[in-house]
């Protein structure tokens, strides 16, 4: 065969090679393409709208005639030179830390519970979790605000028949600290069933033989969870961290309900309760967009960050 054929030839068959891992590596994406523009417009519709929404004066006069009135950045302005706003941001940021720290602990005891018990108390501990799980949120906080009553509720009595102390007509809701720690008391407590029955399906996948080799090393239990448990458990807990972080630095029916029985102010405010005091109670809709996109913004940021250590874990494995 002639030089110039084979040199012809050579470069037909790098095409045909180029071309071929072009298309392979393109078939991920062609293949997630469809639900990338798919949540592309269910999202990204509402929240061209609330971007335009926080750029307007928009109360009620508006709200009738169906058109805002253009006002640039000035609710951003509003919203970021207003103190309350930055009480709340900090209160919130407190609040949503202890609520993440309390269920992934928690969460993460009762789930070593659960791998070490046996089978009846096993079921037991399960079905008692998916009843919390399945309880809605609504009844949950009824009954929470039942049971911590000043006048009647069996916590009072509880603790006054146990001799810890005089709690007749105890008000629990009568300063922010115990107000809100009721509220993480709540909220942990309907985040456990889920956080729980995750880890505990991540248990299963630690391999038993490395468990008893470090045993038979002479490991504590203590070692064995933190050099061999922990890390395989890494990304499922940096999964649930960042879903609880989301979660709770929005939660709102929790805190505005049981709150409310009593009475919302600003000092006991979260981030929720003042994006719907300010914006909706009030009829600000395009401050309450502002404050929206804010929350939205901060949250965007912590998610990114855990997103990026899931990918860094992926990557070493």
């Amino acid at each position: 065969m002639a030089p110039a054929a084979e040199t012809m030839l050579d470069r037909s068959r790098r095409r045909r090679r180029f071309w071929g891992r072009t298309l392979r590596s393109a078939v991920p994406y062609g293949l997630i393409l469809p639900i990338v523009v798919v949540i592309g417009v269910i999202l990204g519709y509402p929240l061209y709208w609330l971007v335009k929404l926080s750029t307007e004066r928009y109360g009620l006069f508006e709200l009738i005639r169906h058109a805002g009135v253009s006002v640039g950045l000035a609710n951003y302005r509003s919203v970021l030179h207003d103190q309350v706003f930055w009480h709340t941001l900090l209160r919130t940021v407190v609040f949503t830390t202890a609520n993440v720290t309390l269920t992934m602990v928690i969460g993460m005891l009762l789930a070593l519970l659960l791998a070490r018990v046996g089978t009846v108390v096993r079921i037991l501990l399960s079905s008692g979790l998916v009843l919390v799980w399945s309880m809605p949120v609504v009844v949950a906080v009824q009954i929470w605000y039942w049971m911590t009553n000043y006048e009647n509720g069996v916590v009072n009595y509880i603790l006054t028949k146990l001799g810890i102390g005089n709690f007749f007509e105890h008000d629990w809701y009568a300063t922010t600290f115990s107000q809100l720690s009721l509220v993480t008391l709540l909220i942990v407590w309907g985040a456990l069933p889920f956080v729980v029955i995750t880890l505990y399906a991540g248990l299963a996948q630690v391999p038993h033989d490395l468990i008893e080799a470090a045993e038979v090393d002479g490991a504590r239990s203590w070692r064995v969870f933190r050099d061999i448990t922990l890390p395989i458990l890494r990304p499922i807990l940096l999964i649930l961290t960042s879903l609880s972080i989301i979660w709770d630095f929005g939660v709102f029916t929790q805190p505005y309900l049981l709150i409310g029985q009593s009475k919302i102010s600003t000092g006991n405010y979260l981030m929720s309760i003042y994006l719907f005091e300010e914006g909706y109670f009030k009829s600000d809709y395009g401050r309450g967009a502002a404050i929206s996109l804010l929350m939205l913004l901060m949250v965007a940021v912590l998610s990114v960050v855990y997103v990026r250590k899931m990918v860094r874990i992926g990557e070493a494995q």
